[in-house]
């Protein structure tokens, strides 16, 4: 088969070559979940119907897969994402730090410092504005301020409860 074999084969089964694109477009889907790629998916399936209704036009079939991409872009991705975001139980990544342990990399006070957690590093001021914590020690993340992480000491507490 040479390749007016396969450009010709391709030019009648065009509706396969859009499936696989919005399949693999799709799949990728589930590595990001921002629903950018689902919405792109939305237009290959499109431009595969309009491969099946028209085989012989390649530009209406594009712009149909463009048309229907954009359109659910710019319509359907925002709402989607706003029932996610509503959704009970909801928490963003930023949110799922609250409660994670981490380490102060420099020194933590109440107005500034910085700390790893989950093997990022991330600004941070203490819980308690007249606490200065060292570098090295373990903290906790207690709530946000913007993108700033709002930490605690672990070990003071731990003595409390009757630790070292």
């Amino acid at each position: 088969m040479g390749e007016d074999g396969f450009t010709g084969w391709l030019a009648a089964n065009a509706w396969a070559f859009w499936g696989v694109v919005a399949m693999g477009l799709a799949a990728a889907e589930l590595l990001t979940l921002d629903l950018t790629l689902l919405m792109l998916a939305a237009g290959a399936a499109a431009g595969g119907a309009a491969a099946l209704v028209f085989p012989g036009l390649l530009w209406l079939q594009v712009i149909v897969a463009v048309v229907v991409a954009v359109l659910t872009l710019v319509v359907l991705r925002p709402t989607l994402l706003a029932k996610v975001r509503n959704a009970p139980g909801y928490r963003s990544s930023l949110e799922s730090l609250v409660g994670s342990s981490g380490v102060a990399t420099a020194q933590i006070t109440g107005s500034a410092g910085e700390v790893k957690v989950q093997g990022q590093v991330w600004d941070a001021r203490a819980f308690d504005p007249g606490m200065i914590v060292a570098p090295g020690q373990d903290v906790e993340v207690y709530g946000l301020d913007g993108i700033t992480l709002i930490v605690y000491p672990v070990e003071p507490i731990t003595r409390q409860l009757g630790g070292n």
